[in-house]
């Protein structure tokens, strides 16, 4: 289980900062907020931890000092290799043990876990990204994002930011989750480990998830339960001019166990002839 690696004194005066900012003018309070974010880059903080029931915790101090990060920061100009950039937060540079195939990106003060692979995506500031997970190409990873080991987010998969409020849970990707083409899930929405996510799917904190693989329909928002198969579906809603098709989430199965977590999204989805 991860633990934090966390000092009062650092919490406090990030959290003073954030409530008077003129404290940034301070030296002691200006190298918190760098401290916090070099121990983000060095994957000794997380904006978020799972804790022992399975529940995650929010560390919205984190996320004020990211904030408050690109207040005492200037735009630059840097070059990597061929590339170059024009931005107030550099390039990530310590990648031991990560591939990443040009141009993809990851910013400072996001972490990836040796083992990790960025084909040209993007992994943005505050993010977390396990061993052996894959952000595949032209997929991004938004702000604060916590993806566990042993993912796939397929081509064009967007992972949304959340950075304000600073409260706000991040989204969420357990292990072993696979991600289909084009799927967009933001608004700390939670995907719990080994779900499958079909291709185009939707997931927002106010999206209806329906799982019908009963008798009656269960419906679940901002949650996809582990080892769930998700697709994308309508259900009909009245409005003044008629009735009309909104869309929504459908829980179509659960991964059979003879699926495990290498194996492809092809063939986690073949059983239910889900497009990935």
């Amino acid at each position: 289980m991860y633990r934090q690696i966390v000092t009062t004194e650092l919490r406090e005066r990030v959290e003073a900062a954030y409530r008077d900012r003129a404290l940034l003018s301070s030296e002691e309070f200006k190298a918190a907020v760098e401290e916090v974010i070099r121990k983000l880059d060095r994957g000794e903080l997380r904006v978020a931890s799972r804790e022992d029931d399975g529940t995650w915790t929010t560390h919205a101090w984190i996320k004020e000092a990211i904030l408050l990060y690109f207040g005492i920061t200037n735009v630059t100009f840097e070059e990597a290799g061929p590339l170059a950039f024009r931005d107030k937060i550099p390039v990530k540079k310590n990648l031991d043990g990560v591939r990443v195939v040009p141009p993809g990106t990851v910013r400072y003060g996001a972490y990836l876990e040796p083992g990790a692979i960025v084909m040209p995506g993007y992994v943005n500031i505050g993010a977390y990204v396990g061993a052996g997970t894959m952000v595949d190409t032209w997929a991004t990873v938004g702000s604060c994002a916590q993806v566990g080991r042993d993912c796939h987010l397929a081509g064009g998969v967007g992972i949304g930011g959340v950075l304000e409020p600073p409260s706000a849970r991040p989204v969420i990707i357990e292990d072993g989750v696979f991600v289909g083409s084009r799927a967009v899930i933001v608004e700390g929405v939670v995907v719990e480990r080994e779900a499958v996510i079909g291709a185009g799917v939707v997931l927002t904190s106010s999206t209806v998830i329906l799982d019908v693989t009963g008798a009656e329909p269960v419906e679940h928002r901002g949650r996809i339960p582990g080892r769930s198969v998700v697709i994308p579906g309508t259900r009909t809603k009245k409005f003044p001019a008629g009735e009309f098709g909104v869309p929504c989430a459908l829980i179509i199965g659960q991964r059979s166990a003879s699926t495990d977590k290498k194996v492809s999204l092809n063939a986690a989805l073949r059983d239910f002839s889900v497009p990935v």
